[in-house]
């Protein structure tokens, strides 16, 4: 789906005005602002209800508009971004001058990626400028894979929704840091490990902790209302069955072994056999369960490989402690 030409000359009109955006990517829809606006910035923050040392990425239009968003290109990075880019890859550099300390969160390491979506890039040529954009939902929650998603969420607090179909990723982008000596994945995400790994050259580490702070390394993040629980892929059924037997509404994700297996559960997802279809359907799995008012959602992890590592990352943080209020 392509927006119209007028809808997009309107956003980049509101960009430029200091108001908020939700336009597609690839990945997710982000809520954008003018990256050089630092009380549209803030904005973003108030919006989502985000912690203002969680830094935002910075999204450009190609890896030609680089100057002035960070102070020097490594050679790691340029070799990644002519590989990767446009493509949910984030690269994390040294901050420049064009980025106010309000989109990193007080650091001087700035989050950078070109979108691989045209009415995300031709937003980008028609506002002229960086936008910063986390995903368009309330902090830690669910991201939103649809326009309609961006809608039902956040309502009248965006100024525009840049309609522009389904993301075809479904999960955010990857997220290397290349401040140091040797890059290394801070987020897994659209672009694989593995593919990171065949251009580098050497292995790429997926450390636990880090010096770097980005997106997506909270406990709890990616969360439905549903608390999710997370079992061995054999014990799937029989942990959903005996939730439901104590007064849950469950529900599961049916790893593809068990699918058409008959399940005493309140709703049942079947998950594909793809970890594309997988990942590009994750977060309308968890919005669906919410809203057939499941109150416990049973899962296991897929394997760790390819694109299996990021669905991962999000289910262990869908089912991280949530913070108590």
């Amino acid at each position: 789906m392509t927006a119209r030409t007028s809808d997009i000359e309107k956003a980049a009109g509101v960009l430029r005005a200091g108001g908020l955006v939700a336009l597609p990517t690839e990945t997710v829809y982000g809520l954008g602002a003018n990256a050089e606006d630092p009380a549209a910035v803030a904005r973003i923050f108030q919006v989502k209800g985000r912690p203002p040392a969680h830094p935002l990425i910075v999204h450009i239009g190609g890896a030609e508009q680089l100057d002035g968003w960070v102070q020097d290109v490594p050679q790691a990075a340029r070799l990644l971004a002519e590989h990767f880019w446009p493509g949910p890859l984030t690269l994390v550099m040294r901050r420049g001058s064009r980025v106010p300390l309000e989109a990193t969160g007080g650091l001087e390491t700035v989050a950078v990626r070109v979108p691989d979506h045209p009415v995300a890039l031709a937003l980008l040529s028609a506002f002229g400028g960086g936008v910063t954009a986390p995903s368009a939902n309330r902090f830690g929650a669910v991201s939103p894979v649809t326009a309609g998603h961006v809608r039902a969420e956040l309502g009248d607090a965006v100024d525009f929704v840049l309609d522009g179909g389904p993301c075809e990723v479904g999960v955010e982008s990857t997220i290397v840091d290349v401040t140091g000596d040797v890059p290394c994945i801070l987020r897994p995400g659209g672009v694989t490990r593995e593919d990171l790994e065949a251009v580098l050259g050497h292995p790429i580490a997926v450390p636990s902790t880090s010096r770097v702070r980005v997106p997506g390394q909270h406990a709890s993040h990616y969360a439905p209302r549903a608390r999710v629980v997370l079992v061995e892929p054999e014990k799937v059924v029989v942990e959903a069955e005996l939730a439901q037997e104590l007064g849950h509404q469950v529900g599961v994700f049916l790893p593809p072994s068990f699918v058409g297996a008959a399940v005493k559960a309140h709703a049942v997802v079947a998950v594909p056999g793809s970890m594309a279809a997988y990942a590009r359907g994750l977060y309308g799995f968890l919005r669906e369960l919410d809203q057939q008012g499941c109150d416990l959602i049973v899962a296991s992890l897929p394997a760790e490989e390819g694109l299996g590592l990021a669905i991962a990352n999000r289910l262990r943080r869908a089912a991280g402690p949530r913070p108590t209020v």
